[in-house]
């Protein structure tokens, strides 16, 4: 039977992204630690889930957990690419202040051993998971075969979408109940009920040169009620310097967010940016 000690020696061996407790002791190192609390994931116990762009699975096995009776982790991107060599030509693209050819992380940067999955599989079999694993674009997948699920996590994933509006289609069209989006919005100092985006073509978000849209809220608002969404809930998560926001969007019902809910937001909002005294 293998120790935690060992176990623990095991998952030091991967490179991790999410922070995933793994049982008596043995925590994976993630360069990230998220939340999974009620205000990220909705009760989900006796519903089947979908976790769109689930890297590690952090989200996917807290659903599980937490009592979803199927669970389905989704991702392509984050396990077939090679960070390391798409990183090392990213940052000739930013010594020579070119933009890359976004079409090599599909071809030239492409690992068809899908080397980021490993730390998922791992954590799947250290945690005796049901999880089910599916590669897939989930901008080009057949949503058909995919099915519809009753929760659908798209968290960390809006931003790096070159059409947000087609994309927040195809979430609607796998979601039955509740569909849970955690991305960016900016908030433009006299532009509060503007319905407005930023759009990015450089590595300046974040030094990506993936992440492409920051929109404001009221653009977000109207981007899921354009997809066919009938209600969206905003929960403001936490704030940046510069700023932008972290918004996690509950999408679900049929009637619209109130306009004291929306001013709370901008209350909120307003008093961050605030220096402190």
């Amino acid at each position: 039977m293998t120790t935690p000690e060992e176990l623990q020696a095991q998952a030091d061996a991967f490179g991790w992204y999410h922070t995933i407790d793994l049982g008596n002791g043995v925590v994976t190192k993630g360069i990230s630690v998220q939340e999974t609390s009620a205000g990220v994931i909705p009760d989900v116990t006796g519903r089947s889930v979908l976790d769109i762009g689930a890297w590690d699975g952090k989200f996917s096995f807290a659903a599980e957990q937490a009592g979803a009776s199927r669970v389905v982790a989704l991702d392509h991107y984050a396990w077939g690419v090679d960070f390391v060599a798409r990183g090392a030509y990213w940052a000739e693209c930013i010594a020579n202040g070119t933009l890359p050819d976004q079409s090599r992380d599909e071809t030239d940067f492409w690992r068809p051993d899908l080397p980021g999955q490993r730390g998922f599989n791992f954590a799947k079999a250290a945690l005796d998971s049901k999880v089910e694993p599916v590669v897939g674009d989930f901008q080009k997948i057949d949503l058909d075969e995919l099915g519809v699920f009753d929760v659908v996590l798209y968290l960390g994933v809006l931003y790096h979408m070159k059409e947000p509006l087609t994309c927040l289609e195809r979430l609607r069209a796998v979601t039955k109940e509740v569909a849970v989006i955690e991305t960016e919005a900016v908030h433009i100092q006299g532009f509060d009920r503007e319905v407005l985006m930023q759009f990015h073509a450089g590595s300046d978000l974040r030094v990506d040169f993936g992440n492409w849209y920051v929109p404001t809220i009221e653009a977000l608002h109207n981007l899921c009620r354009a997809a066919g969404f009938s209600e969206v809930r905003l929960v403001l998560r936490r704030f940046f310097g510069d700023s932008r926001e972290k918004l996690m969007l509950s999408l679900l019902g049929d009637k619209e967010i109130t306009a004291e809910e929306l001013q709370r937001l901008r209350d909120a909002i307003q008093q961050a940016d605030e220096p402190a005294s």
